[in-house]
């Protein structure tokens, strides 16, 4: 049975994806390296360098269902690498005359850091998918919600009144930034490895240059200026991202648990019979979404240092680095995009109350229109002098249990200047939502 739970058969319907774990699990590892194999041989056979037939016979051998799993575990617990075992398999597979021909010129990281680029790039592929689907979902809610006034809150106390689209779209801009991020990166991580033993290429004389070019050709990888041996910045940067998606994710989740609290109760996650639910109290509907995001982000934020800390190569081949970094690459893919699906599903059917909203906005008597009071006044009575009354009023109204238009028609310094109806208009929120809905706009033009 498997030590982590994000690859177990039961708790892995919390963390992860089965997608995920098909693109990044040990097997599709296996059948990435013997990919490169293929892609190496088709390649050198079109420079002159590998017999077509040979070729031919190597791509047909190079399956992962024709692997003898035990015997490449034995392999590679003798040699520390499963690339030898998994070669001679393939040589044996691919026949004595093409069999010669199988990993010309390669070696173990080349073949090794070339499959985990290609099972990042379909990891990628869907990170990006989840993203836009997790995007349109918070764009539709921003939208719908463009002037749903709610109270916002700073250091979890009440500050000034915004509607609940500026709230979701405030969510919603690191992610659309994110698929920008995504599509810049890329290039430079879905990068061909190849340099043999040195990184030098000098097994292949002098056609180590056009091998590498009709490889990356031929993977469909990008072609870097130098190997990346004991370079990796790109991998570096691969799960830095997705800890940055973690991190807008949590964000997401954090606030929605907040508002979740049975004494603020503005919104909900999607209720679904016995979701959420308690072994002992029927009334329970937890945030069962939300401690999912977070609880893969930070496990997605904790492999992060790893992975940088894997930066520290030694030489022209690391001793120990490396091997650092397969503990931390396929799981972190795979939490993020767990955490993306429970994000997914959250924006989607996510239970927004609007009456709740303008109940709880109410609940100070205005005092969260104090700033518009202040502003107003401050024209009038000057900024020093017009926070100086309103805050006053404040504690008035506070200590009596009035609402703050009430106290502050007691302020003779106000009310020989306002009329009453100036004062009811001041201390209703709905008049101080600045520029919040046309945030909400830009926001979702982005989108387009």
């Amino acid at each position: 049975m498997p030590v982590n739970p994000a690859d177990s058969p039961v708790m892995g319907a919390l963390y992860g994806t089965d997608a995920m774990r098909a693109a990044m699990g040990e097997r599709a590892f296996l059948q990435r390296m013997l990919d490169f194999e293929a892609a190496l041989a088709r390649a050198q056979s079109r420079l002159g360098i590998v017999p077509v037939a040979a070729a031919t016979a190597i791509t047909e051998a190079a399956s992962v269902d024709k692997l003898d799993f035990a015997a490449l575990a034995d392999a590679t617990r003798n040699t520390g690498y499963p690339v030898v075992g998994l070669v001679k398999q393939l040589t044996a597979a691919a026949g004595p005359e093409a069999g010669r021909w199988t990993h010309w010129g390669a070696t173990t990281q080349d073949v090794m850091d070339t499959a985990v680029v290609l099972q990042m790039r379909q990891g990628f592929a869907l990170i990006r998918g989840e993203l836009m689907e997790l995007n349109g979902a918070l764009a539709a809610l921003a939208k719908r919600h463009r002037g749903t006034i709610m109270a916002g809150r700073t250091h979890l106390q009440h500050a000034l009144p915004v509607t609940f689209g500026y709230k979701v779209a405030v969510w919603l801009s690191p992610l659309i930034t994110m698929v920008e991020r995504l599509d810049q990166l890329r290039p430079r991580v879905e990068r061909l490895e190849l340099g043999g033993a040195a990184g030098t290429l000098a097994s292949l004389g002098s056609q180590g240059i056009a091998v590498q070019r009709e490889l990356a050709r031929e993977l469909g990888l990008a072609c870097p200026d130098i190997p990346w041996h004991v370079a990796r910045d790109g991998i570096a940067e691969a799960i830095n991202f997705l800890g940055l998606v973690c991190g807008a994710l949590s964000k997401i989740a954090t606030d929605v648990m907040l508002l979740m609290q049975t004494e603020v109760a503005e919104v909900n996650e999607p209720h679904v019979f016995g979701r959420g639910g308690s072994s002992t109290m029927p009334q329970k509907r937890n945030p069962i979404s939300c401690e999912y995001i977070i609880a893969q982000s930070r496990g997605v934020h904790a492999l992060v240092p790893q992975v940088l800390a894997a930066m520290a190569q030694d030489l022209e081949r690391g001793t120990g680095p490396w091997q650092a970094e397969l503990l931390a690459i396929g799981q972190a893919f795979n939490l993020t995009h767990g955490a993306l699906a429970q994000a997914r599903f959250l924006a989607e059917g996510l239970v927004v109350d609007p009456a709740r909203m303008l109940k709880n906005l109410a609940a100070t008597g205005g005092l969260i229109a104090s700033e518009q009071v202040m502003m107003e006044l401050a024209p009038i009575l000057g900024r020093g002098e017009a926070h100086h009354v309103v805050n006053n009023a404040c504690d008035v109204a506070i200590a009596q249990g009035i609402p703050l238009a009430q106290a502050l028609q007691q302020v003779p310094e106000i009310t020989t200047r306002v009329e009453p109806a100036m004062i009811t208009a001041m201390c209703n929120p709905e008049n101080y939502l600045g520029s919040a809905m046309t945030f909400v706009d830009q926001v979702i033009e982005r989108m387009r």
